[in-house]
């Protein structure tokens, strides 16, 4: 298979990378940076210098590949419109440039947030309506709605908290805090939430282009197990060997902070996630999802469930020194 993937790079993106090599696929990525690549090219990954609005280099791209997998984007971006210029219209473009290209089959990694939150004991389904409560995921839905509009045969999956080797934006601040035997959480800590392992959504992602029952289709992919915040910062502890106390947050205090925090990175001109917009999605009853759709018609079944992936994780984090 040929494929191209944005966002090889990236944290979602190397996982997939590995995967397509592994298995002996012709891989494409389309780098800014192609410093950042360099052991990409060596393991014999083409390389397209660009970004998402040249047009030259998503045409060179996405020329004779079998499967586009869209996984660069933004998650942190300093307003509306530039999630949206990053997330919508980047989408759209490539998107233009793979219709005019031929037609090969269209990946999207979006993400929960562009569903909203849930119901407490009621995972979601891509068959609710869509109500996000953050810039972010407003813009995940629109560059969703370009996806489901082009003549292209189309997935989307919607992956909700990804954890894994490699993650410098999540997880790792847990880790860190629970090194130290304290972590705060949002709330009480009773939010209850979905995850999905990084190497795991590098296999769905390719389960996603091998199965012609999931295209047109839209999809939560997680592990099927619920956890809870307390429950999985307690679950990073033990993967560390340690007890952990944990420091509830009022929502008051925590919006507070995060319009702060929010409000320090503006003025350094700076993104962060740590923003007032990002509480709507902090102080939330559900994150979680039911991803027993996909799993039915992409023949896909999670390897890890949160304790070994999150073990599989602390050693990683451990043996890269990056704790």
């Amino acid at each position: 298979m040929k494929a191209l993937v944005t966002g090889a790079t990236g944290f979602v993106g190397s996982h997939l990378a590995d995967a397509l090599l592994r298995r002996g696929d012709a891989v494409t990525a389309l780098v800014r940076s192609p410093g950042r690549a360099t052991a990409l090219a060596n393991r014999g990954v083409r390389l397209v210098t660009g970004d998402l609005a040249a047009d030259d280099a998503l045409a060179a791209a996405v020329t004779g590949q079998d499967v586009i997998f869209h996984v660069a984007g933004a998650v942190a971006a300093p307003s509306e419109s530039a999630y949206l210029r990053a997330n919508r219209d980047g989408t759209a473009n490539l998107l233009g440039a793979a219709e005019a290209a031929g037609a090969p089959r269209f990946i999207l990694v979006s993400s929960a947030a562009a569903g909203g939150p849930s119901v407490r004991g009621a995972p979601a389904t891509a068959a609710q309506p869509a109500r996000p409560v953050t810039a972010y995921g407003r813009s995940k839905l629109a560059a969703e709605e370009c996806t489901r509009a082009s003549r292209l045969p189309w997935v989307i999956l919607r992956p909700p908290t990804i954890y894994g080797p490699r993650d410098r934006d999540n997880l790792i601040k847990v880790f860190r805090m629970a090194k130290w035997g304290m972590a705060p959480v949002f709330g009480d800590g009773s939010m209850e939430l979905s995850a999905i392992f990084a190497p795991d959504l590098a296999q769905a992602l390719l389960a996603a282009a091998g199965h012609d029952a999931v295209v047109s289709r839209t999809y939560y992919v997680n592990h099927p197990e619920i956890l809870t915040v307390a429950g999985l910062v307690r679950g990073v502890a033990h993967a560390m060997g340690r007890r952990v106390r944990l420091v509830g947050v009022p929502e008051w205090a925590g919006r507070g902070l995060l319009h702060v925090t929010g409000g320090i990175a503006a003025a350094l001109g700076r993104s962060t996630i740590l923003n007032a917009d990002k509480a709507n999605e902090f102080f939330q009853d559900a994150w979680t999802a039911d991803p027993a759709p996909f799993m039915r018609d992409a023949e896909w079944v999670p390897i890890h469930d949160a304790a070994s992936g999150l073990a599989e994780t602390y050693q990683w984090y451990r043996s890269a020194g990056w704790l």
